[in-house]
């Protein structure tokens, strides 16, 4: 996969002043930004954070899911480290797309996990790949990274396309009772690593 860098720009958000790195797949046009703060071409492994669009959750506030309070959490946990990378991934829906996405809420709805919805929809439970994101970390300068996940999965897919993952650090956010088992379905299904039962947690702020 080639990845075309494009432009740097800074980026103010509630956590602090970002740079955002904008790039291009030139085979299919598919645009991904980095989000870096501090010095990150030392060296050292990078905090960092691979997140996969999720328009419902980053943009919309849906609590079906845990991904925009991930999403701020892995912000706000590199704005405090001083130092990091947040990897923007335009792989919508677990790779199957926003309208896909919507159909496939429509089968939890009925009843369906977020596995069996997308199984039933025709796609496998994750079609996500994340081959862009070692030449994006190249043009970064970062050498090796600390992986802000809970999915091993992810661990294991970022290390097969090429990036030296030297440590998981758990970004458990978000948990509430509209996504409870959406979580457990992950935990499940896909091996995630589960959030506590019973601890509801919508954000981990200064009363926290």
């Amino acid at each position: 996969m080639t990845i075309k860098f494009i432009a740097s720009c800074k980026l103010p958000t509630p956590f602090g002043v970002f740079t955002m790195h904008g790039f291009e797949e030139t085979s299919s046009g598919k645009e991904h930004v980095a989000l870096t703060m501090g010095d990150i071409a030392d060296g050292e492994p990078v905090l960092a954070r691979a997140h996969s669009e999720c328009l419902t959750g980053d943009a919309l506030f849906s609590m079906r899911c845990d991904c925009g309070y991930q999403l701020e959490e892995a912000l706000r946990s590199v704005s405090e480290a001083g130092r990091g990378v947040v990897l923007y991934l335009r792989q919508e829906g677990r790779g199957i797309g926003l309208l896909n996405k919507v159909k496939a809420y429509n089968l939890q709805d009925q009843g369906a996990d977020t596995v069996e919805a997308n199984e039933q929809l025709g796609f496998g439970a994750d079609m996500r790949n994340y081959f862009m994101c070692q030449p994006m970390l190249d043009t970064l300068g970062i050498k090796a990274i600390r992986l802000m996940t809970n999915n091993p999965r992810k661990v294991k897919a970022l290390s097969d396309a090429g990036v030296d993952v030297v440590e998981r650090v758990p970004l458990e956010v978000g948990r509430n009772p509209h996504n409870d088992g959406y979580l457990k379905t992950k935990a499940s299904k896909l091996g995630h690593f589960l959030p506590k039962d019973g601890d509801i947690i919508t954000h981990q702020d200064d009363e926290a």
